[in-house]
């Protein structure tokens, strides 16, 4: 299979995902200002929606959308325990962390990233974030991980909060976060993605 992704962008929870597998994968960078793969191909003809992550099957079937992605790569495979068994009531407890992390977290970026994005717009997504940080804060005073142990979802929130370096974002008044984050960063597959995408040497 292969991923296509962008450097530090929401793919990289994928990627990380892979790595933690230890499936065999290849990984392609896309530039999403010119919509062109690194091999010069048109990613738009590859994902029609222009964003990443994006992962080709060795079929052609192409899968789009972060949290569908994550929830696949740990179903090939299930003795990493990244994600429950379907069945299981935890495993719609991950897919409400996935979709609150994606609703409500990461989302609520977009205008920070947004050069066109007003002030004011601006303003309301730094509160509503500083609002998900509390509750986030407040979760993981008692664990170390979102649901107690490691899963995708831990993958998922990581990459979204670190870009709070990239937009100004300071995250001191939750030290629980930032050992949270730290918890994460030492995991060796995580690492390995960010080498792979060149984010760390």
């Amino acid at each position: 299979m292969k991923l296509f992704y962008s450097p530090g962008a929401c793919s990289l929870a994928t990627h990380i995902a892979l790595f933690e597998t230890s499936m065999e994968f290849s990984a392609e960078r896309v530039d999403l200002k010119t919509k062109l793969t690194a091999g010069g191909a048109d990613f738009r003809a590859i994902n029609p929606k222009g964003y990443v992550p994006a992962l080709q099957l060795d079929d052609g079937t192409v899968l789009t959308e972060g949290p569908a992605l994550l929830q696949f790569v740990a179903d090939q495979a299930p003795e990493a325990q990244l994600a429950p068994a379907f069945g299981e009531i935890a495993r719609y407890q991950l897919m409400g962390w996935l979709n609150f992390i994606g609703t409500e977290v990461h989302k609520q970026f977009s205008p920070l990233f947004n050069p066109a994005a007003s002030e004011e717009a601006k303003g309301n997504a730094r509160q509503a974030i500083t609002n998900r940080l509390g509750y986030l804060s407040s979760t993981l005073e008692s664990r170390d991980y979102l649901m107690g142990n490691f899963t995708v979802a831990d993958i998922y929130l990581f990459v979204v909060l670190s870009w709070s370096g990239h937009v100004n974002l300071s995250l001191a008044d939750w030290p629980v976060l930032q050992a949270y984050l730290g918890r994460i960063a030492a995991r060796p597959a995580v690492q390995q993605a960010l080498r792979a995408e060149g984010l760390v040497k």
